[in-house]
């Protein structure tokens, strides 16, 4: 089946079952939203991230399956011995991250504690949404361009933080797909620096995470295809160990992790 059939079929499914008399109505004006060259998640409403399912809309990217890999990764990389982990998701938009791994958690017995954290107060409004939707009693939510307003008792506490930032460059965003001129462009692409398009916001994360991170404590970080070299280039010189990088499961550089010392 192609995909334009698989998506009039979802279509169908949300909006012209159950027989209600606007039900027609509701399917044409979401196949001409489609036909328009809206995302057809917005149109939706909710798409499924692992094991979630997430409201997302306009105010926040649309979850991807590369960023589900980066949960596998995170899961893999706390500490086995953190019985209550401390996470901070950087830039989470939905929620999607931070919420992932605290009900994934809780399905292990481990109780996280998650602060989520995003510049935009739409954003943050869409990831309480979802935390209520998911019950994730556990999670807190802050207004800050990364580090910036978090509370300073978690300096040097956190066990994971994790981020999908803004890390395409201006140009190169002019390039992809239009259908990504839907989706906030402050989540999407962030200025260049040392060098490397759309590094700045990585940057910023590797400049003062280890202020933020436990002895031991890890950081995961989605970035784009062509930083590998720069990402790790700059981690080394931050003083980030165990520095590496992962390739997603279409082969193509993704996930970075480094720990502080």
């Amino acid at each position: 089946m192609g995909l334009e059939r698989r998506e009039a079929g979802w279509l169908v499914e949300e909006f012209f079952l159950g027989g209600e008399p606007s039900a027609k109505a509701d399917l044409l004006a979401a196949a001409s939203r489609r036909l328009a060259g809206e995302p057809l998640q917005y149109i939706i409403g909710h798409w499924p991230f692992r094991s979630l399912d997430l409201d997302v809309d306009a105010r926040v990217l649309i979850p991807r399956p590369e960023t589900e890999e980066l949960v596998d990764v995170a899961l893999g990389e706390l500490d086995r011995d953190a019985v209550t982990p401390l996470i901070v998701d950087l830039g989470c938009g939905s929620g999607a991250i931070g919420l992932a791994l605290v009900s994934e958690l809780r399905e292990r017995g481990v109780v996280a504690t998650l602060v989520a954290v995003d510049e935009s107060i739409d954003a943050l409004a869409v990831a309480k949404a979802n935390a209520r939707k998911h019950r994730v009693l556990t999670a807190s939510f802050v207004q800050s361009s990364w580090f910036r307003e978090l509370d300073d008792s978690l300096r040097g506490s956190v066990d994971l933080i994790v981020s999908n930032p803004p890390y395409v460059g201006g140009d190169e965003f002019e390039d992809l797909d239009p259908v990504l001129r839907y989706e906030p462009l402050g989540a999407l692409v962030a200025p260049d620096s040392h060098g490397c398009a759309g590094f700045d916001d990585i940057a910023t994360i590797l400049d003062h995470g280890l202020e933020w991170l436990r002895p031991g404590g890890v950081l995961v970080m989605e970035h784009g295809d062509q930083q590998r070299e720069a990402i790790l280039a700059y981690a080394i010189e931050q003083g980030w160990q165990n520095v590496r990088d992962l390739d997603d499961l279409s082969g193509r550089p993704r996930i970075f992790v480094g720990s502080r010392p």
